[in-house]
């Protein structure tokens, strides 16, 4: 983590503990996209995090803001900064500020113009997640929301018709379009928040063929017994080791593998 200024500097995982550390008073129903256009990835040359993020606060208060837009920005090595505090309602997009988050993905996405990086892909996806994770939404068209969508005079929602930027871009994640999210970004967004199941640890089974089956903590026939097995309970093993067999698949549960069949 480095901090310059108002600016934090995040790796996707310091940002992950930070939320989970933080405590917000803001209702957020809404996270917002965008792509800065300017600057793009041409711009960015791996040490200028916070220079680039002091000229979008500079261009922003030059255009009557009071500070940086956004709350959030994400750069093309995957790591993110915070800009304004996430309990500061921010200006990103007309009729849909007062309970959302704005995030700006630094680049060109229009079609044409910067090809997303692998980093910055992983990032722009792990923070819609971990944001909807921190306040309960679930991802849908409803709370994660592309500036296309709203028209620029009215802020009304209209889908992408009216007066309108192409922003986050027309090449982002397939395409700017509602139907281009729902295909391509929300999915992503929602395995992300998915947990993954454990994988089953291979096995053998087998059964006890002693009266009475000493369990070990360690494949010795010193090693302290933790528990006796009955005549023909059924085990299984996970593991092999100089004649010894371990039943458990993680813990350290042993027993001569000469009484197993």
């Amino acid at each position: 983590m480095q901090k310059k200024g108002k600016f934090t500097l995040f790796t996707l995982n310091e940002f992950d503990e930070w939320l989970q550390a933080t405590s917000f008073s803001r209702i957020i129903k809404l996270v917002q996209n965008h792509h800065t256009y300017i600057p793009g990835y041409a711009n960015f040359k791996s040490n200028n995090h916070f220079s680039l993020l002091e000229s979008m606060e500079a261009s922003h208060i030059e255009r009557g803001f009071n500070a940086i837009a956004q709350n959030l920005t994400t750069f093309p090595d995957g790591t993110v900064a915070l800009c304004r505090p996430l309990d500061t309602i921010p200006a990103g997009i007309k009729g849909a500020n007062s309970a959302g988050i704005c995030i700006e993905h630094v680049g060109n996405f229009d079609k044409g113009g910067d090809e997303m990086t692998a980093p910055h892909r992983a990032t722009i996806i792990g923070v819609n997640a971990l944001l909807c994770r921190e306040f309960g939404l679930k991802p849908s068209i409803d709370s994660i929301v592309y500036h296309h969508w709203y028209d620029l005079v009215t802020g009304q929602r209209t889908g992408g018709t009216g007066t309108t930027k192409t922003c986050p871009g027309t090449n982002f994640f397939g395409g700017n379009a509602i139907e281009d999210a729902s295909r391509e970004f929300i999915p992503l967004v929602a395995e992300r928040l998915s947990p993954k199941p454990a994988a089953e640890a291979s096995f053998k089974v087998a059964h006890v063929m002693a009266t009475s089956l000493n369990v070990r903590n360690a494949p010795a026939q010193r090693a302290k017994v933790i528990k006796t097995l009955q005549l023909g309970v059924e085990v299984r093993v996970y593991a092999s080791d100089n004649g010894w067999s371990r039943i458990h698949p993680s813990d350290q549960q042993w027993v001569s593998a000469r009484y197993l069949a």
